[in-house]
């Protein structure tokens, strides 16, 4: 299913935290080279936002939902750098490796998305180093996550993973949306880098010892202590 526009924008520049973020550094026109022609798109749950090994054109800002940042090791093995809600950049690694798209990025949920075209980016950025500077931030933050994820896979059992995951998504992901977690149980797999039958059994083990409850095909969270004591312990 292919991404749509819905009505002329899905959302009002002059309230978007983009907006706010690049007047900072830019000028009104500078502003405008990189956001007049701008195109907003609304992808639903499950839909590619950006694709893996595809040539990169442009970077994107997640207005409002939840997105997954996955690299495709081969046609079987999937996994999940980490996952991001909005308002953020996203893509901004594309200023960097510009040939090609060196991960996915997924929508979890129905998301509306800004893609900004990376050239006028990076023409803009050549006279504003605080901007640049920032901008590195940005991405920076996102990979330190992903390298928070591969610290705990090499050092905690599957166990200490799942705790980990959970504690992420509740800390940085589903702030606003208490203890609820959209992911599948094939989705926390993949950013575990375990079976589904292993999530499945420690998942249920967490329900039985109250530390979790199901709501659906939710998870709720009902002791976020005891998760992150299972994390330190690994």
């Amino acid at each position: 299913m292919e991404p749509y526009l819905k009505n002329d924008t899905l959302f009002n520049c002059s309230n978007c935290f983009l907006n706010s973020f690049t007047s900072l550094y830019l000028s009104e026109s500078e502003r405008k080279a990189i956001c007049g022609s701008a195109n907003q798109l609304h992808f639903k749950k499950g839909e590619v936002i950006l694709k893996q090994g595809a040539r990169s054109t442009s970077i994107g800002f997640l207005h409002k939902g939840i997105v997954k940042f996955t690299y495709q090791r081969d046609a079987i093995k999937s996994y999940i750098m980490t996952v991001v809600s909005g308002p953020k950049l996203i893509g901004q690694a594309n200023l960097f490796f510009k040939e090609k798209n060196i991960f996915s990025i997924v929508a979890v949920e129905d998301c509306d998305v800004c893609f900004l075209d990376s050239r006028k980016v990076l023409a803009v950025l050549e006279n504003h180093g605080k901007f640049l500077l920032s901008m590195v931030e940005r991405s920076s933050d996102m990979f330190q996550t992903s390298i928070f994820n591969f610290i705990s896979l090499a050092h905690n059992h599957v166990n200490g993973r799942i705790a980990d995951i959970l504690i992420f998504l509740w800390e940085n992901v589903y702030m606003n949306s208490p203890y609820d977690f959209t992911l599948t149980r094939k989705e926390i797999a993949e950013f575990a880098a375990c079976s589904h039958e292993n999530v499945i059994s420690v998942l249920s083990t967490y329900n039985k010892e109250g530390l979790i409850s199901f709501e659906g095909r939710k998870i709720i969270v009902r002791d976020l202590n005891k998760l992150k004591e299972i994390s330190k312990n690994g």
